[in-house]
């Protein structure tokens, strides 16, 4: 398999549409791989949208039963590339505007989704982790939800993150963006499996035999009534926010340029 997402002689039918993606086939399972080492595996949308694209080939291929999605080396994923950067090789899907995202689509799978965080989880990587069926972790992975911090109010964050960990973590976790560890995410019920560094391949394969275990159609049941626990994803303030408030402009642009965002008091000297 070569890293552009085919298989090794040509299946062009598992092509992610972006060279930062890798498709690896392991009997009825599929690995989708985010493999952008250069960028510290930061998600271009064509990146997003290929996630979207695995786990729809996953749904529509029987020969394929589960999807796996993991990262590489030290990195699961940082969330979107702030940068704007495209990478070579990436298909054009501009003119999908916000349907690129795979967040709903890794939930709403008929085939288990299975998330293995190898390594450094935030944003929407921490997302596409929370989303999946079960999230099998590191014990070197670390977590982190930084929106707030380039002046996202993120949307579905704000719905989910306390369906997993309750109001008060969420908030703290939201405002304060700070970053926190795998005994951590395990304690609070962010996840639910931390496994040694080591073991997390074949944990993980364990993780998808044993949805797979479960019917397909009461499984299905099962997952809408507990995604029912989010509740209402305010998208409207988010994607008002992004067109037309300053804030997230002023945080992109503080993030570049490597200082703090104008909203930030000075500190007082010392």
């Amino acid at each position: 398999m070569n890293r552009g997402g085919h298989v090794t002689g040509g299946a062009e039918k598992d092509d992610l549409g972006t060279t930062g993606l890798r498709l690896e086939r392991d009997g009825v399972i599929a690995w989708c791989h985010i493999d952008r080492p250069e960028a510290r595996n930061a998600l271009t949308p064509a990146m997003y949208f290929g996630i979207k694209r695995a786990v729809r080939l996953v749904n529509a291929d029987p020969e394929l039963a589960a999807l796996i999605i993991t990262g590489t080396h030290d990195v699961f994923a940082p969330g979107g590339d702030l940068g704007g950067r495209a990478q070579p090789g990436d298909a054009d899907v501009s003119a999908l505007g916000h349907d690129i995202l795979p967040f709903t689509a890794v939930r709403e799978s008929r085939a288990p989704v299975v998330a293995a965080v190898n390594g450094i989880c935030q944003a929407g990587g921490l997302l596409i982790a929370m989303m999946a069926d079960i999230a099998v972790v590191s014990d070197r992975a670390t977590f982190r939800v930084p929106e707030l911090l380039r002046g996202i109010p993120d949307a579905t964050f704000a719905a989910a993150l306390p369906a997993h960990v309750g109001v008060a973590a969420a908030r703290d976790l939201l405002l304060s963006a700070r970053r926190f560890d795998a005994a951590e995410a395990l304690r609070l019920g962010l996840v639910s499996r931390v496994v040694p560094h080591e073991e997390l391949r074949e944990a993980a394969l364990a993780a998808a035999h044993q949805v797979l275990r479960t019917p397909p159609m009461a499984r299905m049941h099962v997952k809408r009534m507990l995604n029912e626990r989010y509740g209402n994803i305010d998208y409207q303030t988010m994607f008002w926010a992004l067109e037309e408030s300053p804030e997230p402009r002023e945080g992109m642009r503080a993030f570049m340029e490597k200082r703090q965002p104008d909203w930030v008091p000075d500190q007082p000297a010392t």
